[in-house]
């Protein structure tokens, strides 16, 4: 199979390793020449041997030739993707299949007036994705089901763990799921009830241990003696007590930001955040490992 990326920043250069580690021929293409060779370099310092398996393409023409599939991970302007597949869509052959990046843009705000808008989707993965394998999958209205299952299939193929919306909603899943819990980080901090470093280690050394491997309904599901009815017949009320409390959503005001920020920079300065970024992918990479070989020893649960 033939795969493409057209948009070589973090994340299409991530994906160009998701591809080749998988064994496939991977055309890159981004409108600047050093960002396709930046995406090659990076693949060949995770694995020389993947980085043979990529080839720069001379044009948005080369790129899309003969392609099976195409990841799109331009930059995060709508103007730009809306002319970027537009472009695509003169190019594209009838059996080509385009997922977008994109984190928070419908496919249907850049693909609604293509001919081929029925053979595009998003598959917006959780950067970066060759350490992360989920996938949102997200179709518009007028995507093809045919579309929707080939991109499933491809994804698990990968090895990447794909979920699959019905149909298009603001932030998709992930980020509505962040945002709830951002909400309330940001709102215990400017409520002056713990600090920054007391609401991280909420979630890294709390409820992140239990999330890492099994989802909110599995979670409460155990924590009743009878499962997940008992649970909310028991906690219900004071879920719904709280939600109440946090139902005046408040923007995040340049004070709470900048007290934020320095409690985040007194921890990590500001020169020392690349070095972090690096641990932070060295963590995520046996994280997943042992996530991956425990399952194999548990038999997945």
């Amino acid at each position: 199979m033939k795969l493409a990326i057209v948009g070589c920043g973090v994340v299409g250069s991530s994906w160009a390793l998701v591809f080749a580690r998988a064994g496939h021929e991977v055309a890159i293409y981004d409108r600047s020449p050093e960002a396709a060779e930046a995406a090659v370099a990076f693949v060949a310092s995770e694995d020389a041997s993947c980085a043979a398996r990529c080839r720069i393409a001379a044009d948005l023409a080369d790129v899309l030739a003969g392609a099976d599939y195409v990841q799109e991970s331009a930059p995060e302007r709508l103007p730009i993707k809306q002319a970027l597949y537009r472009e695509m869509d003169a190019l594209l052959s009838p059996d080509t299949i385009v997922g977008s990046s994109t984190s928070g843009f419908p496919a249907s705000s850049f693909t609604g007036d293509l001919v081929n808008a029925e053979r595009c989707l998003v598959a917006h993965p959780i950067n970066p994705p060759h350490l992360i394998p989920l996938v949102e999958l997200v179709p518009a209205p007028a995507t093809a089901s045919a579309t929707v299952s080939f991109v499933h299939d491809l994804m698990c193929e990968l090895g990447q763990s794909p979920i699959q919306l019905t149909r298009e909603i603001n932030g998709f899943v992930v980020n509505r799921l962040q945002s709830a819990v951002l909400g309330e980080a940001f709102r215990l901090v400017e409520d002056g009830v713990c600090s920054p470093a007391e609401v991280d280690a909420a979630m890294a050394d709390g409820l992140g241990l239990r999330w890492c491997f099994m989802g909110p309904f599995a979670t409460i599901d155990l924590n009743a003696a009878n499962g997940v009815a008992q649970y909310c017949e028991n906690l219900g009320p004071m879920y719904y007590g709280l939600a109440k409390e946090q139902a005046d959503p408040r923007e995040w005001g340049p004070a709470l930001i900048a007290g934020i920020e320095a409690s985040m920079r007194e921890a990590v300065p500001a020169q020392a955040l690349p070095e972090r970024r690096r641990w932070r992918d060295r963590f995520l990479r046996r994280i997943v490992e042992a996530k991956r070989a425990i399952g194999m020893e548990l038999g997945r649960g």
